[in-house]
Parts: C-alpha cells; structure tokens; sequence
C-alpha cells in the first residue's frame, strides 16, 4: 500500500511543475484512509496570495504527531478546482515539513505573478495508530 500511494503521488509530481505558495488558516486532520497501523489523514487550509506579494516564495510547514517512518507529507494546490502544484515532502525527525515554492518570477524587468488569489490547499500525511493485541479491546 506504501508504494501504491507513492506510485500514485508521485505520477501527479511528474505532471504538474514545480511553483510556490503561502499558507494560512487552521487546519482539521480527518482520517481518510488506513492500512495496518498506518492511517493516512487529509487537512485542507485555504490561502490567500495578494497580487502585490513582496515576496517571491511561499511555502506551507507543519508538524506531523505520530509520523510513520518514510511515508512523505503530500501537499496539493489548487485554484477554482483546478490543480496548479503538487509536492512531497519528506518529515524530519522532529516532525515538522516544509514546502517552498516560487510566487513570483522576475523575467528581465517583468515580474511574472505564479500564484495570485484564492487557493484550497489539501495536505496527506501518515501517521501511525496504536494497534491493540488481538483479544483486547481499546476505547
């Protein structure tokens, strides 16, 4: 299953270019999907990226309780349901991630706005679940 949802991340990584992105707003994990005592749970964040950003990179951190070892934080994009970025990132063994990415471009003297707007950011992340011995049972 490991590899499934790396196989499956990593194709959407390949299609869709590198870019750049600024976070805000709280978050809310829900479960999504678990395999063994590995479970795979989705936040979405909504981001705002002014038109006159001075800066020319956003990026989204976090921290991760519980990370299941070499399972990356996925974290995808997108504009009016529409995707504009994906990424992985790997989780230090702290538990924090970060993802960086450009928000402007400068091309001679024109600036090249990447990110402009309103954005849903979702993030995936794994983490692992105690798993009772078989005939206990846990509340």
């Amino acid at each position: 299953m490991k590899l499934l949802l790396g196989a499956i991340f990593g194709f959407f990584i390949l299609l869709f270019p590198s870019m750049a992105l600024q976070t805000s707003q709280g978050t809310e994990w829900v479960q999504t999907l678990s395999q063994q005592n590995v479970v795979l749970q989705k936040s979405i964040i909504y981001m705002h990226i002014p038109a006159d950003s001075p800066l020319p990179f956003g990026g989204v951190w976090g921290t991760v309780q519980n990370a299941a070892p070499g399972y990356p934080v996925i974290i995808q994009i997108y504009q009016n349901d529409k995707p504009v970025y994906f990424a992985q990132t790997n989780v230090a063994s702290d538990g924090s991630y970060d993802q960086h990415f450009r928000v402007t471009s400068v091309d001679g003297n024109k600036v090249i706005h990447i990110f402009e707007g309103d954005y849903t950011v979702e993030i995936y992340k794994s983490v692992l679940v105690n798993s009772a011995p078989s005939g206990t049972t846990s509340t």
